[in-house]
C-alpha cells in the first residue's frame, strides 16, 4: 500500500502517474476528466493487500467521493 513506499520510491511513484495518464488516454477518458484512486487500508476499501491504482472516468463524478 502506500504506506509501505518511502522517498527512495518517489521517482518510481511519479512513473505510475505518468503510466495512469497514458492509460486514461488510451481509454480515450483524459479529454472529459478522470481519477487515479490508490485505496489504503481496510477502512479506505483496500480489498487487495499491494499497491494498485484504479484509474476511473468515463462518467461524472460526485464530491465528496464515497
Amino acid at each position: 500500500s502506500l504506506d509501505d513506499t518511502k522517498e527512495t520510491d518517489a521517482a518510481l511513484l511519479g512513473d505510475l502517474m505518468v503510466v495512469c495518464a497514458k492509460m486514461a488516454r488510451q481509454r480515450e477518458i483524459a479529454g472529459s476528466g478522470y481519477r487515479v484512486v490508490a485505496n489504503t487500508g481496510p477502512g479506505a476499501g483496500q480489498s487487495v493487500f499491494h499497491l494498485h491504482f484504479h484509474v476511473m472516468g468515463g462518467r461524472a463524478f460526485a464530491w465528496p467521493p464515497g
